[in-house]
């Protein structure tokens, strides 16, 4: 259950409004309710709202004309109709309108709960990948500025640590483990992360599996094992960042001594 949201609820009948809050309150979720369109979007132009449930046939500002408004307001809000003159044509004209779902009323619980959930879900989803297009928006920025210094190279200012390394289209964000390949971020375990950022380090130099061992799990072992460590690792890896983990451009294998971060395909 998606407890910390903050929804509103709109429609002209004050039982249903209370009724609904009621069913969706937790302590986490904060309700807002309005009793017609004007008002719901007096509050949709000063707070943000994780999702609106709106009724589609209420006096002065219909449903539908607050949803395009609240397009325009707060596109990532969740809105899930509601109406008691539920049509095929009025649902499809709801949902070409952007919205989430629609139930007919009187709605079961059950029902509602349930769309409401998968609602919040969805903001979430869409707010974290928001975020994390952000997040990389900003370091490519600070990239293209010069906040980073190549492999091999140190830092202008030697009491600033190396914050990003860039080998052919892959950029490791050291500071916020961000990990972007061809422009998209990649999603790394921390062993996995460690092991790129090691071999990123010394591109075009072979480095012996036991001392990737050292470096990515902090402890030795001989080299048998630390072949079948490292290669478990490399596997994974490689489905992650290359375009054909069966023919890998990125991480090449050195038989029978270990791997290197090739800086050219």
């Amino acid at each position: 259950m998606v407890k910390s949201a903050k929804i509103l609820i709109v429609d002209d009948e004050p039982i249903i409004r209370e009724t609904l809050a009621e069913m969706l309150s937790t302590q986490d979720r904060q309700i807002l309710t309005a009793a017609s369109g004007e008002e719901a979007l007096a509050l949709l132009q000063k707070e943000t709202f994780d999702l609106v449930l709106l009724d589609l046939v209420m006096p002065g500002l219909g449903g539908l004309q607050v949803m395009d408004k609240a397009r325009e307001i707060a596109p990532s809000t969740i809105i899930i109709m509601l109406t008691a003159h539920g049509t095929l044509a009025s649902a499809i004209q709801a949902m070409r309108h952007g919205a989430h779902d629609y139930l007919l009323k009187p709605a079961k619980a059950p029902k509602i709960m349930a769309s409401v959930e998968e609602g919040l879900r969805r903001r979430q989803e869409t707010m974290r990948k928001q975020e994390l297009v952000q997040q990389m928006e900003k370091a490519i920025k600070e990239l293209s500025t010069g906040e980073y210094a190549p492999p091999g190279i140190e830092a202008t200012e030697p009491d600033r640590p190396l914050r990003f390394l860039r080998a052919r289209d892959i950029v490791i964000d050291l500071q916020r483990q961000l990990i972007l390949v061809r422009d998209e971020q990649v999603n790394l375990t921390p062993t996995e992360l460690r092991l790129l950022t090691t071999l990123m380090q010394r591109t075009d130099e072979v480095i012996d599996t036991r001392e990737l061992v050292r470096e990515v799990q902090g402890y030795d072992c001989d080299r048998l094992e630390s072949r079948a460590i490292i290669r478990v690792h490399i596997r994974r890896l490689r489905k992650k960042i290359e375009k054909d983990p069966a023919n890998p451009s990125y991480i090449v294998n050195v038989r029978g001594v270990g791997y290197m971060f090739a800086s050219a395909s």
